[in-house]
């Protein structure tokens, strides 16, 4: 079994530990999650990892002959051959194995007296090489890059030809190719579009090795890993179960944390308000240095930086008619000749949220701007409804967020009259807080940079919201946020993704595009996916015509989608037993898992209702019972703990 490993692994930039006696081990089978705030040093772990990063202190262990496999964020560029040859590149390790086996063989004919080593160390050569896959590496390159995205005809083409995004797909292209025993990927869905992602899902769920990945898709994780593992204050944490699940456990732990925290500020308060009024007095002077002692001596809790959440409404959506807008017989080509957009008739109603689905090429971000009427260099007619206000956000947009000014005066020179008292607030609302509202706009990342172009669109009341792939660059908690500002928008949504999972809980239409060519499915994203693999089976996918309401309502197709899945009665009667004695056994668990976390709340408030005991005068200046309510809350805590975990156990067991 394959493995790489590190134990109390320590490492600190300047006066910040990044890692603190940390210990991971990967190895064959390992389906990991890392995750962290921004900034927790997700990226610096697994740089320790791949062997870049050496660390201050602690070991680091990779089994002999394991190959390790790494994807960065960004930064990679290819150049100098056709994509075809880059992909090679992604088995020299095969290359070099054939080397090492020429020249045993070239030793051989010399009869050496090591006769036997020889002959054994090249027969296990031969045996890795055949296993790894190599001698099908053509076969191979072909899958992995059809799967990310790319077209025969790209084969030829040089690699410099292709864009900051491809260039990256062409660095995870390489990655898996490699057929690595560990695989460290950093964000790999970042400019991945949805077909690529759901790829890619197969792809690690069919993988013979371990993994270890970082990235911003709740779906995407459920789907692919089996553990997360939690970088926060430079300790890692390890949580079983898929993504979801940690977040419920994680959810816990944090109540139980600040409830702690809110605990320990209210003693530090106290401690200090002491010192502060009588570390001057004589006859008090001893006590306040007392309590100081005491105070230097307290571990500080720190909240995560993931609990400072986004807190924003879009506002109010102008009213405007039933019909927001109509587009008929739309055509547009960049050179004259390939149709990206053929014929498209399109009919947006009040309260839509509509996705535009398909491959990177077919025309999305294209149509999107042309609704959003950026793009006027089209042949076609659009009939907006009465008192149409449209708020337009693309990657784009983002990126043109640049300059020395600062974020405040940046966004007061765009910002109405009435609204400048109101943008401290509102910065505050999207994590720009204190000092960092005089940041530079050069010094923002990406996903900064986002949140000010979102920003921007509660600047002026809108009805349609057009939004070309707003989740990129936004954490989880981020994203979902904004998908609750987006469901309780009063107007219509039209709006580009990636995200299965924000997908899913927001479409209630789908347009497909394909290149010069358009279905509009009437549905939410599940039942459109549902019948997209139908259609890949042979059947047809039912349309809606443009601006014809569809008999099959979302949740009627959905239904019969579902149902259609559901066993006859031709099944046995000792499966419908089975099955439900299963589902009797799901509702135990489902209710005990109910009432552990109504037990936990319960602990939790008389946790709650001691803490403040704690902070009345008359108990804190009492020794004794300061002692017995400190008595109480310590078994409390152990309640607590206790029943936490028969909560994670119950919990697990409905994964």
């Amino acid at each position: 079994m394959s493995f790489v490993q590190f134990s109390k692994v320590s490492l600190a930039f300047g006066d910040r530990d990044i890692l603190k006696d940390v210990s991971i081990n990967l190895q064959t089978g390992s389906k990991v999650a890392l995750t962290g705030a921004n900034g927790a040093g997700k990226s610096t772990l697994i740089k320790v990892l791949a062997g870049i990063t050496k660390p201050d202190s602690g070991d680091r262990a990779v089994q002999k002959d394991c190959r390790i496999a790494y994807l960065p964020q960004s930064g990679l560029t290819h150049h100098g051959c056709t994509l075809r040859e880059e992909a090679d590149k992604a088995f020299e390790f095969g290359y070099e194995m054939q080397r090492q086996i020429d020249d045993i063989g070239e030793q051989l004919k010399s009869n050496p007296a090591n006769t036997d080593a020889l002959v054994l160390r090249q027969s296990e050569l031969i045996t890795e090489l055949d296993e790894s896959g190599w001698h099908r590496r053509q076969v191979q390159a072909e899958s992995v890059l059809l799967g990310l995205g790319f077209e025969r005809k790209d084969f030829e083409r040089n690699t410099e030809e292709f864009s900051g995004g491809w260039q990256m797909r062409i660095a995870l292209a390489k990655a898996l190719m490699q057929n690595p025993d560990i695989l460290l990927l950093d964000e790999p869905t970042n400019y991945l579009d949805i077909e690529a992602r759901n790829w890619l899902e197969g792809f690690l769920k069919d993988f013979k090795g371990g993994f270890l990945l970082v990235s911003h898709d709740r779906y995407f994780l459920d789907v692919t890993i089996n553990e997360v593992m939690e970088l926060f204050n430079g300790e890692l944490k390890r949580y079983p179960g898929n993504f979801t699940h940690y977040e419920k456990v994680r959810e816990v732990e944090l109540k139980t944390l600040i409830s702690e925290y809110e605990q320990q500020q209210q003693e530090i308060n106290k401690l200090e308000d002491f010192i502060k009024r009588f570390g001057y007095k004589a006859t008090k002077a001893a006590q306040a240095q007392e309590y100081q002692k005491k105070l230097d001596k307290i571990i500080r809790i720190e909240i995560p930086e993931s609990l400072k959440k986004i807190h924003f409404k879009f506002p109010p959506a102008p009213h405007s008619g039933r019909l927001v807008l109509r587009m008929n017989n739309i055509c547009k080509s960049y050179d004259g000749k390939t149709k990206v957009i053929d014929n498209l008739e399109l009919t947006l109603e009040n309260g839509d949220r509509l996705v535009v689905a398909g491959r990177n090429g077919a025309g999305k971000s294209t149509l999107l701007r042309i609704i959003a009427e950026q793009d006027k260099n089209f042949t076609g007619e659009i009939i907006p409804g009465a008192g149409v206000q449209i708020g337009y956000f693309s990657q784009d947009n983002a990126e043109t967020i640049k300059g020395s000014e600062s974020i405040l005066d940046y966004l007061e020179a765009r910002a109405p009259l009435e609204l400048i008292p109101k943008l401290r607030d509102m910065l505050g609302s999207f994590l720009f807080r204190g000092d960092d509202v005089y940041k530079s706009l050069d010094m923002l990342s990406g996903g900064e940079k986002a949140r000010i172009a979102l920003l921007q669109l509660l600047l002026s009341p809108v009805n349609l919201l057009v939004l070309d792939e707003p989740t990129n660059h936004l954490d989880i908690h981020s994203k979902d946020v904004l998908l609750q500002a987006m469901k309780d928008f009063g107007g219509t949504v039209v709006f580009v993704s990636h995200d299965r999972g924000f997908i899913e809980q927001l479409a209630t239409k789908v347009l497909e595009l394909t290149p010069g060519k358009f279905k509009m499915i009437p549905g939410d994203y599940q039942y459109y996916m549902e019948q997209k693999e139908k259609t890949e089976g042979g059947e047809s996918l039912p349309l809606a015509a443009a601006g014809k309401p569809s008999s099959a309502t979302p949740s009627a197709a959905s239904d019969a989608s579902r149902n259609a899945g559901l066993k006859t009665t031709s099944d046995t009667k000792l499966s419908w037993e089975e099955q439900k004695k299963r589902d009797a056994e799901k509702r135990k668990i489902e209710k005990e898992v109910e009432r552990l976390e109504k037990q936990i709340e319960e602990l939790e408030a008389k946790k709650a209702e001691l803490d403040a005991k704690m902070g009345l005068p008359e108990v804190y200046s009492n020794g004794e019972k300061a002692k017995a309510v400190q008595h109480e809350i310590d078994e409390l805590v152990q309640k607590i703990n206790e029943t936490t975990l028969a909560w994670e156990e119950a919990s697990e067991k409905l994964c």
